[in-house]
């Protein structure tokens, strides 16, 4: 996804463009690849907060399935709760780009234009808890999905509401650029990475992120880009600036383990992930730092690994 094309309604909730946007804009600081495109009418549109926002009058002529398509969400009037402030063209838009192969998401009342379009027929969806409801009795093909921060479908993405559109960001960061980056992202723009409330945590790197320690954040820095080195506690309690005895004292109280474990479990997830492309356990445990496969076995036999393994 090289690019974010965000249709812009009057009436959007600001944190609903401002924040993926950061999460996307971080990421490309990072790892580039992304790009943020802003389209909305000639004149602009005003936010629900009262700022006028604009962006490109047009839609971009030159817009590609591997484009994520993102509707921020608006303030949901009483008397009038499923207007969509979107032109019928952007509407279209959605549906077409969606047949072309491409992603199209929502952020929080986001989900009634995709709704509009005819995407969420026949697939897992949320919105915001003031709105599920109503888009359930407007689009009763849908299954609406409650209590959690956000759902993937078939291509289709949607998140709850407001700050839960920062939680898919970072999940399609994650999917694009992997979870160290999503978690670098998360860390620099000091936000819990959030389990989508629906699946379980896909990644440690991004699972032990939630603490506001600095000094274990640069140590798991460091074990994210080398973990198929030695390091040693002392070399790491360096990089972090303390003794190791604080440092071993301060990771386990940030992350719930040691510095080491942290270290294996990494090795254990890329190795399984390398196993299950048709790498062999030896040739996976030597990539990931081993010297052979018998460290490897083990920790996949406690973390009820797969007992058919190649040889």
């Amino acid at each position: 996804m090289p690019r974010v094309i965000m249709p812009l309604p009057t009436g959007v909730h600001l944190l609903d463009v401002s924040g993926p946007s950061q999460i996307f804009s971080s990421a490309a600081q990072l790892r580039g690849g992304w790009e943020l495109v802003f389209v909305t009418s000639a004149g602009g549109v005003r936010s629900h907060q009262g700022l006028r926002l604009t962006g490109e009058p047009q839609w971009p002529t030159d817009d590609t399935p591997r484009d994520l398509v993102l509707v921020p969400g608006w303030h949901v009037t009483a008397d009038d709760p499923m207007r969509v402030p979107l032109p019928d063209s952007v509407i279209s838009r959605l549906a077409s780009h969606h047949a072309g192969g491409g992603v199209v998401g929502s952020v929080c009342a986001g989900a009634l234009a995709l709704g509009a379009a005819g995407l969420l027929d026949g697939r897992r969806c949320t919105t915001h808890h003031a709105v599920q409801r109503r888009l359930a009795a407007a689009y009763p093909r849908a299954t609406v999905v409650q209590d959690v921060l956000f759902t993937e479908d078939d291509r289709v993405v949607t998140s709850a509401g407001i700050a839960s559109g920062i939680d898919l960001a970072l999940h399609l960061v994650a999917q694009h650029d992997g979870p160290q980056t999503a978690a670098r992202v998360a860390r620099d723009t000091v936000v819990y990475a959030r389990r989508n409330g629906d699946d379980p945590q896909d990644s440690v790197l991004i699972e032990t992120r939630h603490h506001l320690d600095e000094a274990v954040h640069r140590v798991q820095d460091v074990i994210d880009e080398r973990f198929a080195e030695r390091l040693s506690l002392l070399h790491l309690s360096s990089a972090a600036g303390v003794s190791e005895r604080t440092l071993t004292r301060a990771f386990r109280a940030a992350t719930g383990t040691t510095p080491l474990r942290y270290q294996q479990t990494i090795r254990l997830e890329r190795a399984n992930r390398l196993i299950g492309g048709g790498s062999t356990v030896e040739a996976a445990a030597r990539a990931v730092g081993f010297e052979d496969g018998r460290m490897l076995r083990r920790l996949r036999e406690r973390a009820g690994g797969s007992t058919a393994e190649r040889r």
